[in-house]
């Protein structure tokens, strides 16, 4: 029997603001190879093709013997951002039109005079009502008219919508109106795509529910057009397995799935970053990681413990300030809990009216990206920055493939910065990189403060072509003592694509108190998501008999806004599981709020089934292909650092380190997708899974 039997050789793609990255794992040779290629925004299937085809040559494989690609991709996000998507219109129940600007009837800023609320995605005159009600326990109390609905659809078809979405009142407690209109509807448009608000969110709270179903709509008909030209495309190449994609909340789906719910994919890529964290977690045995992963767009910061990222069960798209909580339009779909800001090496720099030096979150993306790209860029960025202070080689940049242009930079930074706040060019450098890591620093104090967690107890898991040169700095601020750069660090997100188990989630609300639930109706309700989680997780590849459920519900003393998320027993329920839960309960209060309240009620409104497959096993073999004879020496530099300013710097060969190197800092470790960087007061190793390994001495 061949020992091959059971391997596989996959491909994970992310494609990104900036670039486009890729790894693949060819379990059969235990090895690992890794690509970058600048993103095409037109059309991101251009990348991945050209991309996939130099990947399989390089590794001396094929398309055709690929056994599958993963995909994860921030096209939902931005289309939202940019407001691309198609025209939707809404379908609702009488009287209830005008949710969506009502909203939560929150400022997300109280004292901002110029105060902006997102615009719905579905203005007022694509929202029309039709006559139809259901109560919150699920009777019905009017039926649907299906004369005003027909009205109501000719009315947006004449008015030229693309998609239709469907949202009545406390359809989570009784679907039957929304499937009833969606049926018709199917009937009379074929052609036309519909969502319904259960389809997407069958979970309480009406604005939160119907922006969800439009969000899926309104990008439904790029995805679907997209996902199925992708699809081609890859199997015009000779792709002859499935196209797998990655969801927000960390699993790995369908197509199929991402072309009738892609609201799930909004958060695909940072998801990827988190769980490739989480597996460099487990791999060094390191249980309280940061992992942080800087692009060229953005920076995503995730608390893992125990080797799970934290989850949350709604997500903010579209924001007015595009990094303020609350400016956005909330969505009801599980996403990995990150914080994004807008910190990436694409983050322009600029003086504002007063004279002040800021950085992003404006960015300069692929198109035309920063100065040193010689694409066309004339604002200088942070990898503007990075270059001038010696930390990227103008030489080595994407392994020598692009050539970074140092005397256009310098050129730049002096013209735009230098002349109007009267610093140096080194001085206005130094600034644009100690500012974006002082805003990367604040943001994640103020995530991990919201967890009552201490940033201190934790290792930072260094991601991203930029997130390797910058760790270091936000280590210092954050009073972090280990960084742990893994190898292809600028890819690694496409790692986690791999890594990923293929995962789904299923919800379903039912509001009652713990002493008044109906156990007959909840163990049904569990039965059912039981059963539609499992379909939906073996069509992404995974075998019925490994196949693990997890229970969650969303409780919290009557009367309150807000839930906490806390765990559920398992199997058939009667009245024992509810002292369980209360339990569970109050112990998860006290952690997040540290106090407790034992004689108030406590209700339950969601109930959750997260079903998972087993982790793909990825053995961490780059010898072969990417660990060379050549000297670890490159050689020294010129290289900025607060402590010493320009010093004589060595720069070392990332792929000639073997694991038990150690050298002390300042260093500059080189490899193809990034740069990593370790200041004078550090010692860096190599792990025996090639991790470069940063620890910075304790103050003195």
């Amino acid at each position: 029997m061949s020992s091959d039997i059971g391997k596989r050789i996959r491909v994970g793609v992310d494609v990104g603001g900036t670039f486009t990255d890729f790894v693949l794992v060819d379990e059969k040779r235990d090895l690992i190879f890794t690509g970058k290629r600048l993103t095409t925004p037109e059309d991101p299937s251009l990348a991945i093709t050209d991309g996939l085809e130099r990947l399989v040559s390089e590794s001396g494989t094929s398309v055709p013997e690929l056994d599958a690609v993963v995909h994860g991709t921030t096209l939902v996000a931005n289309t939202i951002i940019e407001r691309k998507g198609a025209k939707v219109g809404l379908i609702t129940t009488k009287g209830f039109r005008d949710s969506l600007e009502m909203g939560r009837e929150i400022r997300y800023d109280l004292y901002d005079l110029f105060f902006e609320k997102p615009e719905p995605l579905a203005p007022r005159f694509l929202r029309q009502p039709v006559d139809e009600r259901i109560d919150a326990k699920g009777n019905v109390l009017r039926p649907l008219d299906e004369n005003t609905l027909g009205a109501a659809a000719e009315k947006l078809v004449a008015e030229g919508v693309e998609a239709i979405a469907i949202c009545f009142m406390h359809a989570y407690a009784n679907d039957a109106h929304e499937r009833q209109a969606k049926a018709i509807l199917d009937a009379k448009y074929p052609d036309m795509p519909i969502t319904t608000s259960t389809e997407v969110a069958p979970e309480i709270r009406e604005y939160e529910r119907a922006n969800t179903a439009c969000a899926n709509a309104y990008v439904l008909p790029l995805m679907q057009r997209y996902l199925g030209d992708l699809s081609q495309k890859l199997s015009d190449q000779g792709l002859k397995q499935p196209l797998y994609l990655m969801q927000s909340g960390g699993g790995i789906a369908s197509v199929t799935r991402g072309q009738a719910a892609p609201i799930h994919l909004i958060e695909s890529g940072p998801a990827a970053g988190a769980t490739a964290g989480a597996f460099y977690g487990r791999l060094t045995g390191t249980e309280r990681v940061i992992s942080f992963d800087m692009g060229g767009t953005t920076a995503k910061m995730c608390l893992i413990e125990e080797y799970e990222p934290e989850h949350a069960h709604e997500f903010e798209a579209g924001r007015v300030r595009r990094f303020k909580k609350g400016s956005g339009l909330p969505l009801k779909v599980p996403v990995i809990d990150l914080i994004e800001i807008g910190a990436g090496g694409g983050s322009l720099a600029r003086v504002d009216n007063m004279g002040l030096l800021k950085v992003g979150p404006d960015s300069a993306g692929s198109e035309p990206g920063p100065v040193c790209y010689g694409l066309g860029g004339t604002q200088p960025a942070v990898t503007d920055a990075d270059l001038l202070l010696g930390y990227l080689s103008p030489e080595y940049f994407l392994g020598g493939e692009m050539d970074l242009d140092l005397g256009s930079v310098k050129d730049a930074v002096e013209e735009k910065l230098a002349n109007v706040t009267g610093l140096s060019v080194e001085e206005v450098a130094a600034g644009i990189h100690s500012i974006v890591n002082e805003n990367m620093a604040s943001a994640t104090r103020m995530y991990i403060a919201e967890k009552g967690r201490d940033p201190r107890r934790y290792a930072l898991v260094a991601s991203g072509g930029a997130g390797p040169v910058h760790a270091y700095g936000m280590a210092k601020l954050l009073k972090i003592s280990r960084v742990i750069c893994p190898l292809g660090a600028g890819v690694l997100s496409a790692l986690g694509f791999l890594v990923a188990a293929p995962g789904t989630d299923s919800v379903r609300s039912y509001v009652s108190r713990l002493e008044n639930l109906d156990w007959d109706r909840l163990n049904g309700l569990f039965r059912e998501m039981e059963e539609e989680a499992m379909a939906q997780i073996v069509e992404a590849g995974a075998d019925p008999a490994t196949v693990t459920m997890r229970r969650r519900a969303d409780m919290r003393y009557s009367g309150q806004g807000f839930e906490i998320d806390v765990p559920v027993p398992d199997g058939e329920m009667d009245g024992s599981a509810a002292d369980v839960m209360r339990q569970s309960f109050l112990d998860k209060y006290q952690e997040l709020f540290g106090r407790q309240i034992g004689d108030l009620p406590i209700e339950a409104l969601t109930w959750r089934i997260y079903a998972s497959g087993p982790t793909p096993n990825v053995e961490l073999n780059f010898a072969g292909q990417q660990i060379d004879e050549d000297p670890a020496d490159k050689g020294e530099r010129q290289v900025y650092f607060p402590e010493t300013g320009y010093a004589t710097c060595k720069i070392y060969n990332r792929y000639a380190l073997k694991p038990g190197d150690s050298f002390r800092g300042p260093a500059v470790i080189e490899e193809r997708e990034s740069t990593a960087v370790a200041g004078p007061d550090t010692t860096v190793s190599i792990d025996k899974y090639l991790n470069l390994v940063i620890d910075i001495d304790p103050p003195a």
